[in-house]
């Protein structure tokens, strides 16, 4: 259950200053970003930066192509467009990035388990990755190489926060880590899609 711990030992301070201030951090020293502000049992903060990501995301791929995140279009339910573009980006913030994100910190512990024996919990997994997904933010302008670029920083600081909170190696943490990061990074966030349109002649 995501938890919002009023005082924790360590973790961000609240607020869009906080937000902006740990998007920042996280872009530019990772490594120090993850030892610092990454609590224990304090994994809303997280969680809702990475909503933010996504929410960021989205309006920016609405605003410059009309599309999802994820590249494909808006359905439109009866003659409704604006309505049906409200409910769907709704959706998409609201109910499927918390869920996806909470299914790969699962994954990610389950993976965990038999090859880090000093690893942090759930709660810090979750951090880890939503702190990780901050260059995402790009993956709302519809050019590939900018997502792709987006996409495999944001699975690097994944590898990098994995390693620095679960205190395993980086070479062990890009092992343990490579499932749920194609799955987050490479899939929901539309960076294999965005490298395959490089490979076939897209900028």
């Amino acid at each position: 259950m995501t938890q919002w711990v009023a005082d924790p030992k360590g973790g961000r301070d609240r607020g869009p200053r906080a937000v902006a201030r740990a998007w920042v951090e996280v872009m530019v020293r990772p490594r120090r970003f993850y030892r610092a502000g990454v609590a224990p049992g304090d994994q809303a903060p997280g969680l809702l930066f990475a909503v933010g990501v996504v929410s960021l995301a989205s309006l920016l791929r609405l605003a410059l192509s009309g599309e999802t995140v994820v590249g494909a279009p808006y359905p439109t339910f009866g003659d409704q467009r604006l309505l049906s573009v409200a409910l769907v980006f709704s959706v998409i913030v609201a109910l499927v990035a918390p869920l996806v994100l909470h299914l790969v910190a699962a994954l990610q512990t389950l993976l965990l388990l038999p090859f880090a024996p000093d690893r942090a919990g759930v709660s810090e997994t979750v951090q880890v990755i939503g702190y990780a997904t901050a260059p995402c933010v790009f993956v709302g302008v519809p050019v590939p190489t900018v997502q792709a670029l987006a996409a495999g920083y944001g699975a690097a600081l994944f590898v990098i926060g994995a390693s620095v909170v679960h205190s395993v190696s980086l070479p062990r943490a890009a092992a343990l880590c490579a499932l749920p990061a194609a799955a987050t990074f490479g899939i929901g966030f539309g960076g294999f899609e965005a490298v395959e349109t490089l490979f076939s002649g897209g900028v």
